[in-house]
């Protein structure tokens, strides 16, 4: 019985969106923004310092700072007993949070890795989105950026995401043996989300007839 249903998406295909409306539907619990704010509760951090780490590589300029850090600097001085929340920290915290959350069952993740760190679990249902550039631009317009905006967040965030998934998981993105289905969201969003309910409900295994 799927009780996890797991969202990777192209940015600006209206995840959040459908995350949202299908946690609301079944009754379960979504985990997009609330998964921000747990992975900074339980790191003390801000949530806007949670947010510039999701699904994206830390700048060169961090990483090399972060080893100069740890590799030098940091001996000659008292342990504070605190780290530098990157990229590497978001994992780490984000990975236990998403673990919880599925065992706990009955939950919507949207994005932040969570078909790869839940892929061996059996009752996990996982969905890819995507959509064309236009429409893409044309939700992201929708809600309130302007087309100089989205055309370069279009361009550029899926690009981190590659990334990122190559870099933490060695693999490519999207990984798509990972997935039970892969929409296209251009069809609506309510058709999107009957796709998904009705293909969870025709692949959810039935008890033996005896």
């Amino acid at each position: 019985m799927y009780r996890v249903i797991t969202i990777e998406r192209e940015f600006g295909s209206g995840a959040a969106q459908i995350g949202a409306e299908l946690a609301k539907r079944l009754g379960w619990k979504l985990w997009d923004h609330a998964l921000t704010e747990e992975i900074a509760k339980l790191a003390k951090v801000d949530c806007s310092a949670v947010k510039d780490c999701e699904e994206r590589l830390d700048s060169t300029f961090h990483r090399l700072a972060k080893v100069f850090w740890r590799g030098s600097y940091e001996r000659s001085m008292a342990t504070s007993g605190t780290e530098i929340f990157d990229a590497d920290c978001m994992v780490q915290i984000g990975q236990q949070v998403m673990e919880e959350a599925a065992a706990a069952g009955n939950c919507v993740i949207v994005g932040r890795g969570a078909p790869y760190f839940l892929r061996d679990r059996a009752d996990t249902f996982s969905v890819f989105l995507y959509a064309p550039r236009v429409e893409k631009i044309r939700r992201l317009r929708e809600l309130g950026k302007s087309q100089k905006e989205a055309e370069e967040l279009v361009d550029t965030v899926d690009r981190e995401r590659m990334e990122f998934i190559k870099h933490y998981f060695g693999a490519d993105w999207p990984t798509r043996c990972l997935y039970h289905m892969m929409i296209n969201t251009a069809i609506g969003d309510e058709n999107v989300i009957f796709t998904i309910l009705e293909t969870m409900r025709q692949l959810e295994p039935r008890p033996a007839v005896v």
